[in-house]
């Protein structure tokens, strides 16, 4: 949060639109290029409307695109410089166990980008994490250096490091016009700021914002609930602080994914979600929607009674969370096409979180010109198509 203390400015090196885990890790490596940064957020810090809240995120080595699994070490080694910088711990290894059906392309996939010759079935799977409950035919590849993050307090620590290094924070204003040009200017609720180069990581609201921009980004923000299982007896679930985290691919009833981490939030409570949910205006988000417009929670009933049998069927503790997707939930990371100095990173699909490390360098290099560390056409903003139709 900006101190009461810290002069406003007018002028900077850099701005950067969104003080989520994408923005704040952005501006952190901006500052450490000794870049003078402005990290604008809309909202007073901290604050649950995003995407970033919440006290926990499963990291891990395995992913089915080769691209996010080549920078996965990276992501480890700034997330262990950031604990370090801060003498904070920010990480718990847990493991990750990935489940499916044999065949299953993604998890063959993560299979092959740990190295691990073959799956688990569900007697060696029982044996390893009695909670689990593989259905016949099923199998499973463990992630052994998976585990889970201390989101809030990661964004507390990477703000804390961007600020040390001369950045500048300043919350409760948003964003009310961009205007492009070789210096653009960015008009808030509190006042004019100019740089030569800016980011926009604002999370739901960056399609609002490009759009300014005359770019259609194909974004589509979704409330997810975010739920917690109790067990039926406490202990007997074999699923406390030490057990691993858990996601699904490619089963039947649940297309987009369940997963699950243990119970580090609240004792006694598993969280599991479903990897996906309702369209929703982010300026809405906190209404409460009507119990039938809620269909993933008997979505995550049914897998609780299949697949977790010491849980629970009916949740203990809800709460929410904005995904923003992109049709192929791969990121956004790229300039605009007519103003090369305007840099955007959107459309994290509901696992960036861990990526955010590496995800700000990129982007930092971007704006900054430099060449970036790793193959960033998964993520140009020219895959979609008619992205100017509405140039202005």
């Amino acid at each position: 949060m900006a101190a009461p203390s810290q002069p406003q400015k007018a002028t900077y090196d850099v701005i950067v639109i969104g003080a989520g885990i994408q923005g704040s890790f952005t501006a952190y490596h901006l500052a450490q290029c000794h870049k003078d940064t402005l990290l604008l957020e809309q909202f007073p810090l901290p604050h649950s409307r995003g995407s970033s809240h919440g006290q926990s995120r499963i990291i891990r080595s395995a992913y089915p695109q080769e691209y996010y699994s080549r920078m996965m070490p990276d992501s480890f080694r700034l997330w262990k410089q950031l604990e370090a910088e801060t003498s904070t711990t920010l990480y718990r290894q847990t493991g990750l166990v990935l489940l499916g059906p044999p065949g299953e392309p993604e998890l063959e996939g993560c299979r092959k980008s740990l190295g691990i010759d073959k799956f688990l079935d569900a007697a060696a799977l029982a044996q390893r994490y009695p909670g689990f409950r593989l259905q016949a035919g099923q199998v499973a590849v463990v992630d052994e250096s998976a585990g889970v993050l201390f989101a809030d307090r990661a964004l507390r620590a990477v703000q804390e490091v961007f600020r040390r290094h001369g950045g500048t924070l300043r919350d409760g204003e948003k964003v009310l016009r961009i205007e492009p040009g070789a210096t653009v200017t960015v008009t808030t609720t509190a006042g004019v700021y100019k740089a030569p180069r800016i980011i926009i990581t604002a999370g739901a609201w960056t399609g609002a914002f490009v759009e300014q921009l005359g770019l259609r980004l194909p974004l589509q923000p979704l409330r997810i609930d975010v739920c917690y299982w109790r067990e039926k007896q406490p202990g007997s679930a074999n699923l406390g602080s030490v057990s691993p985290c858990f996601l699904t691919l490619g089963l039947s009833q649940a297309p987009h994914g369940i997963y699950g981490l243990p119970s580090i939030e609240y004792p006694g409570l598993m969280k599991v979600c479903h990897h996906h949910g309702s369209p929703i205006d982010p300026e809405k988000r906190d209404q409460d929607p009507s119990s039938a417009a809620r269909p993933d929670i008997s979505v995550l009933s049914s897998f609780i009674s299949s697949y977790l049998p010491g849980l629970e069927t009916k949740p203990a503790v809800m709460e929410t969370c904005l995904y923003t997707n992109t049709p192929d939930e791969d990121f956004i990371l790229d300039r605009h096409p007519k103003f090369s100095n305007i840099v955007i990173g959107a459309g994290f699909s509901g696992h960036g979180f861990k990526l955010a490390p590496m995800v700000g360098k990129l982007l930092c290099e971007l704006s900054l010109g430099k060449e970036p560390s790793h193959d960033m056409s998964h993520f140009a903003v020219t895959r979609f198509p008619n992205v100017l139709g509405a140039a202005q």
